[in-house]
Order: C-alpha cells, then sequence, then structure tokens
C-alpha cells in the first residue's frame, strides 16, 4: 500500500553545503497494518512523510502511495490519504460538524452522502454531543477527535499519523491510541510516526527504526529482538540511534 525505495531529500546547509533530512529511505507498509516509524527527533521522520503526503519533493527516489506515484500523480496521493499530526489544526469559529464538512466538500462529498458520513464519523468517535459548539470551546481531546475525523471524512485507505500524540495528555493519548486499533480493524492501513516506545508495543505490527536520516532496522519486534541478540526493544533502539 506504501513503496519507497531510496527516497532522499537534500536541503542547503546555513554555509550553502547540501544537508540529507532524509538519505536513501527504502520500506513497504502492507495493506491493512500499522507500521510505525520510529526515532528521535530530528531522525527524518517528519521530512519522510511530507513526502509522501506530496507537501515536500523528493530530491531522488521513489515512492507510490495506494498505487499512485508522489511525483506523477499527487493529486491521487492527497485523495488516498488522511493526515494528522499534534499541530493539527482546528477552526475555533466553526463548529466540529462545520469544519469536516468543509473538508468533506473539498473532497468532493455533497448533500446526502456528505451528511451520512458526517453521522457515521460523529458517532464513531462519540462527539456527536458537542458537535454545534464552537471548535474554540472544545478541550484539546475534543479537538483531537475531530481532527481525526476531517481526516478521515473521504474515507481513504491510507493514514499518516505524524507523531500524533505528542503534547497530549494520558487520558487522550490513551484515546487516540484505542482509534488507531478501531480503525485497523476496519482494515485501514497506517503509517504511525513516534518516539515513544510504548506506543510501538500497543499498536505496530512492523516497526522501522531511523537515525541521522536513514533506516537503521525494520522488522516486526521479534524480528528486531533476534537480530540484534536482545530481548529489549528499548535497548536496540537507543544502540541505534546514539
Amino acid at each position: 500500500m506504501i513503496e519507497l525505495e531510496g527516497l532522499t531529500k537534500v536541503f542547503p546547509g546555513t554555509r550553502g553545503e547540501s544537508v540529507a533530512a532524509v538519505n536513501d529511505v527504502t520500506f513497504s507498509v502492507n495493506p491493512g497494518e500499522v507500521f510505525g516509524l520510529l526515532g528521535p527527533n530530528g531522525a527524518g521522520k517528519t521530512t519522510t512523510l511530507r513526502m509522501l503526503c506530496t507537501v515536500l519533493k523528493p530530491t531522488a527516489g521513489f515512492a507510490t502511495v495506494a498505487g499512485h506515484d508522489i511525483r506523477a500523480n499527487p493529486a491521487a496521493v492527497r485523495r488516498s490519504i488522511g493526515f494528522l499530526s499534534a499541530n493539527t489544526g482546528t477552526y475555533d469559529r466553526m463548529t466540529p460538524r462545520e469544519m469536516v464538512a468543509y473538508y468533506g466538500r473539498l473532497y468532493g462529498l455533497h448533500g446526502a452522502a456528505l451528511q451520512s458520513r458526517l453521522d457515521e464519523l460523529f458517532t464513531f468517535f462519540q462527539i456527536t454531543d458537542f458537535q454545534h459548539q464552537t471548535c474554540g470551546q472544545l478541550s484539546t481531546g475534543m479537538k483531537q477527535k475531530v481532527s481525526i475525523a476531517r481526516a478521515l471524512v473521504h474515507n481513504p485507505p491510507v493514514l499518516i499519523f505524524d507523531e500524533p500524540t505528542a503534547g497530549l495528555d494520558i487520558l487522550v493519548q490513551r484515546a487516540v491510541i484505542q482509534m488507531v486499533r478501531d480503525l485497523r480493524q476496519q482494515g485501514k492501513t497506517i503509517l504511525f510516526s513516534t518516539h515513544v516506545m510504548s506506543e510501538v508495543y500497543k499498536l505496530c505490527d512492523r516497526v522501522a527504526i531511523m537515525a541521522h536520516g536513514t533506516i537503521a532496522a525494520c522488522g516486526t519486534l521479534e524480528e528486531l529482538r533476534q537480530q540484534f541478540g536482545e530481548d529489549d526493544v528499548e535497548e536496540i533502539f537507543f544502540r541505534l540511534v546514539s
């Protein structure tokens, strides 16, 4: 469902030199899988996800999302994904229903089909009771639920989550983790970027550990344990990123 081969992004440095934020990254995400992209801040995770979302153009390499080339057909890629991060904002003067409906119309949903989709999402995420309040009145947890509904309004097959629990309190973090589990049950393909090991244990079918712009290791947790001769995956992580 997601394929990357040699994906690279180079930025100009402060002294005019070239700096590779992402360098020759290769991995794949299978349909219906939660794939963890694990790494410390500055490892290149967000840059990789931004290329997959077509926000950034790669310097080199190749990637497809849901069968669409990120260079040749970026519009089809964007139609195929839902994106969420901890910084995904809501519009304070709009209600949740107005905001999610707005994004639904951007994706071509209208009339009864749009209203039916809104009802489905708001029931699933248990946000019906506050759907007509302005987003500025909502708690952080409620806003994050609305943001997830916005990312899902067009029912994309692929979801890309960039550290969606960062900065959230423990109750909201737990709710987001449960939502990811529920979405996997629906058959969604999920690329989940994080630096929190407990989230990897709870969610991920496979994981790629990213350090200094490259993939240092990739596989299931058990495969990583066997490869490195270490039972504690957290120790493997620290060994690779230090």
